[in-house]
C-alpha cells in the first residue's frame, strides 16, 4: 500500500488517499516497522495521514514534515482543528481547574490543542484544562530558535526523542525551529539541506547549524554550541572548539556542513 502521491514513483499493489487522524497521546513513538525500533516521536495533536494498518499499528505520514513510520493505532483519534500550541518545555492536562488536581497527561513543547474557552487562568479543551500561560495561538511563534532550544537545556538525551522528556540532536533542532514557526526536517541528514550552505571560512553566528556524520548542533554564541548529545547524555552547551576536537579525537569525524537557516 502506498500514498497516491507516490504513484509512478514506486511500485505498489494499491494506492490510497489515506485517512486523516491526529495523535491523542503525549508522545507517540514512530517506528520503522510494527513493534520495531523508534525513529522519531510525534506529539499530542500532530496531524497524520493513515496509509496502511497492520498488527495493531498504523503506517502514517506526519502532516508537519512528511515523516513516515508505524505507530500504535491506539495512539490515534479523529482529526480536530487545533487553535493553540504548547510554548513551555512541558505542561499538564488537568481534569479541572485546580493545581491540586491529579494531571491526566503531560504535554510538551509544540503539542497542538483545541481551546474552546477559558476558566480563570486555565484554557479549556475537549480533553481537559491547561494553564493558559503555557499556550499560544498557532499564529504566535517564538522569534529566536536558539532561545527555544535553550529552554530545553538539561533535558535527557534520547535517541529519536522529540520532547523535554528525552530528545536527540535532530529532534532539538526541529523542535526549536518549529516553535519559531519555521518548517524543518526531522533527521540530521535531511536537515543538511535546510537553509543555505556556508563556506568553511565564513564567520559563524547564532542560529547557524553545524553537521558531523550523524550529528547536528546549533551555534549559540562565540565558540559555543548547544546540542543534544550522547557525551553528556543531555541537551548541553559546549565550546565549539572543544566539541570539534573531542568528536574528531573519539569518532574520527570532522564538520561536514555548515548551514544558515
Amino acid at each position: 500500500m502506498a500514498h497516491v502521491s507516490l504513484r509512478g514513483l514506486i511500485s505498489a499493489t494499491a494506492y490510497t488517499e489515506g485517512e486523516a487522524a491526529r495523535v491523542a497521546v503525549a508522545l507517540a513513538p514512530l517506528l520503522n516497522c510494527p513493534g520495531g525500533a523508534v525513529d522519531r516521536q510525534l506529539l499530542w495533536g500532530d496531524g497524520v495521514t493513515v496509509i496502511d494498518q497492520r498488527e495493531g499499528h498504523a503506517f502514517v505520514m506526519a502532516a508537519k514534515d512528511g515523516y513516515c513510520g508505524w505507530l500504535a493505532e491506539a495512539a490515534l483519534a479523529d482529526p480536530r482543528q487545533a487553535t493553540h500550541r504548547v510554548i513551555s518545555p512541558a505542561t499538564h492536562l488537568y481534569p479541572d481547574a485546580r493545581v491540586q488536581a491529579p494531571p491526566l497527561t503531560p504535554l510538551y513543547l509544540n503539542a497542538l490543542v483545541t481551546v474552546s474557552g477559558a476558566e480563570g487562568a486555565w484554557a479549556r479543551t475537549p480533553e481537559g484544562l491547561i494553564p493558559a500561560g503555557h499556550l499560544a495561538p498557532l499564529d504566535q511563534t517564538g522569534a529566536d530558535p536558539v532561545a527555544l532550544a535553550e529552554s530545553l537545556l538539561h533535558s535527557p538525551y534520547l535517541w529519536g526523542g522529540n520532547s523535554a522528556a528525552g530528545i536527540d540532536c535532530s529532534g532539538l533542532v526541529q523542535m526549536a525551529f518549529h516553535a519559531a514557526g519555521r518548517a524543518c526536517p526531522a533527521d540530521s541528514d535531511l536537515q543538511r539541506s535546510f537553509g543555505s550552505p556556508l563556506p568553511e571560512t565564513a564567520d559563524l553566528r547564532r542560529g547557524d547549524l553545524l553537521f558531523w556524520k550523524g550529528h547536528v548542533a546549533i551555534v549559540s554564541g562565540s565558540d559555543q554550541i548547544i546540542h543534544a548529545n550522547g557525551y553528556t547524555m543531555s541537551v548541553a552547551y559546549e565550546k565549539l572548539s572543544e566539541a570539534v576536537s573531542r568528536i574528531e579525537r573519539h569518532y574520527g569525524g570532522k564538520i561536514l556542513a555548515r548551514r544558515r537557516p
